[in-house]
């Protein structure tokens, strides 16, 4: 795993629990290694504990808010469900880490 994710994994893990988020990943160029923090942004994998549409939007825009401001760089989120793009999809899954799973 990228070593500036990694040193705030801790923090990471807090943000997960007061988001409602059931799974969280990293992938792209953090994933694969060629992550730099001047010119890259970091490209999430999330799933959200059942929501309200609200709760939902309120849920992804202030995690999104959180983890920009947790690492100092851009953040995209993408959710697995509107992934149409099989090559896409593929290339998400085969990079992906895991960052966390809710209990």
């Amino acid at each position: 795993m990228n070593a500036f994710v990694q040193e705030k994994a801790g923090e990471l893990g807090d943000i997960c629990k007061k988001r409602d988020v059931r799974r969280l990943a990293l992938f792209g160029s953090a994933a694969s290694g060629s992550f730099d923090p001047a010119s890259s942004d970091l490209d999430f994998l999330v799933e959200f504990q059942p929501l309200s549409p609200a709760q939902h939007a309120d849920n992804y825009f202030g995690l999104q808010e959180d983890l920009e401001r947790l690492f100092g760089v851009s953040v995209e989120l993408v959710e697995p469900g509107p992934i149409q793009n099989p090559y896409f999809r593929q290339a998400v899954e085969e990079t992906q880490v895991l960052l966390y799973a809710a209990a």
